[in-house]
């Protein structure tokens, strides 16, 4: 990598805008009892606050500049990219390439600075009401003079950490946005491991028991690998036709269908939806909305059940949104291809739309059951197997897609890739 002088600037700018977020991360916000908040967090972990953290690389733990993390931009984006089905606008911007996708940037940008600001008066007015388990006040200043403040404060921060993923992507290696949300999950892997030898050392947990988790570690990363770049490719097969004295097509392809086309979002999804009803219930002092709160908390087999639901839902309704089968086929229809053995048009959309609709079952068994493992292992099983879930898919998908990018970089320049024998597939 680092006989490419272009490659080398590309992964240095890209360590240099992550060590810069990590940094801030650690920029406590004005105003916030540390101590407090720490130990308030101990208490609610496992709920939707425990979840907006794991994304925030700890800064909402800690109450940095960061807290609010990249999760508004994220939400913008998703919100943005649902209303292209329902505003024409929209749906006319994505048809025009380069210049709509700019106008749609645009837009996501103003929209996660409007939800920063209301997300932060939201904290800033919560953060008031809190106190530790020993009564001390997480904000020992409550008012508007601190609500302004931490609003500014945490919408500046996302804004920032917004244009740090955009720099990372023009001018870095790898997509900005997910390798600050990489970062920020990897940097706690450090503390697990610790945490796990520590086990080991005071006897809480035998060698062979390491030694098991281990083992599932590595086959549940090559599972995701060999889950993530797989694909049915149906072939496509394009005409000949004459353009002045010039024969164009003629040529077989195929087009890609992968097995996950929605990604991480339907987890996200389906984690954001169970665990809000749940954190919302934790401050309501009521029996009967206690013992619900409990019963949908990650380990019991109803939040298990609810969650692999969701999960198939939001594979199915995610994909739906962001694969127009109708489009597919009339673009295959305007440049002359085909499906051979189906007729161009309306019977190749509903070709495909069947193709897709059987991978996807696949894909919605796959990612249930990576994010639903750790909290059956644990509950049932009483393993202390903490290595899966959407973190994971996160971490395993970005590094696959980074290490594609550089891969690219290294062949375009007649260098061999990472592995003598064998590239990465599916790039």
């Amino acid at each position: 990598m680092l006989k490419i002088p272009e490659l080398k600037r590309r992964i240095f700018f890209t360590l240099i805008m992550l060590a810069v977020y990590r940094v801030g991360c650690a920029i406590p916000t004005p105003g916030i009892d540390a101590d407090a908040l720490s130990a308030f967090f101990a208490r609610y972990q496992g709920t939707l606050l425990g979840l907006f953290d794991m994304f925030s690389g700890g800064a909402l733990e800690r109450m940095s500049i960061f807290a609010l993390g990249i999760m508004p931009y994220i939400s913008a984006s998703i919100i943005l990219e649902l209303l292209t089905v329902v505003v024409p606008h929209l749906a006319q911007l994505k048809k025009e390439g380069d210049e709509g996708r700019k106008k749609i940037t645009q837009y996501a940008r103003y929209g996660t600075v409007a939800l920063a600001l209301v997300q932060g008066f939201g904290i800033a007015v919560g953060l008031e009401s809190m106190q530790s388990p020993g009564g001390a006040m997480v904000v020992p200043n409550p008012g508007w003079g601190f609500r302004i403040m931490t609003m500014i404060t945490l919408t500046a921060g996302t804004a920032f950490i917004m244009w740090l993923g955009e720099q990372i992507t023009e001018r870095g290696i790898g997509n900005g946005i997910s390798l600050i949300i990489f970062a920020g999950i990897v940097a706690r892997m450090p503390s697990a491991i610790s945490s796990t030898f520590q086990m080991v050392r005071l006897g809480e947990m035998s060698i062979f028991m390491m030694v098991i988790i281990v083992v599932m570690m590595v086959a549940v990363i090559a599972f995701i690998c060999f889950v993530e770049q797989g694909q049915r490719r149906l072939p496509v097969q394009y005409a000949k036709r004459v353009v002045g004295r010039r024969m164009y097509g003629g040529q077989t392809t195929h087009l890609p269908l992968k097995i996950n086309t929605s990604g991480v979002i339907p987890p996200i999804f389906a984690s954001s939806i169970i665990m809000f009803p749940a954190t919302i219930a934790q401050f309501i002092q009521i029996e009967w909305v206690q013992n619900a709160a409990n019963a949908i908390t990650p380990g019991g087999w109803i939040y298990s059940l609810l969650y692999v639901v969701l999960i198939f839902f939001f594979c199915y309704f995610y994909t739906a949104v962001t694969f127009n089968p109708e489009d597919v086929a009339d673009n295959m229809k305007k440049f002359g291809g085909f499906i051979p053995g189906i007729r161009p048009g309306k019977r190749t959309a509903e070709y495909i739309d069947r193709v897709l609709t059987r991978i996807t079952l696949g894909g919605a068994v796959y990612v249930s059951a990576v994010c639903v493992l750790p909290t059956v292992l644990i509950s049932q099983f009483n393993v202390p197997f903490y290595f899966g879930g959407t973190a994971l898919l996160i971490v395993v998908g970005v590094a696959m897609d980074t290490m594609a990018q550089i891969e690219s970089h290294l062949l375009q320049r007649h260098y061999d890739g990472f592995m003598k024998k064998g590239m990465v597939r599916g790039r």
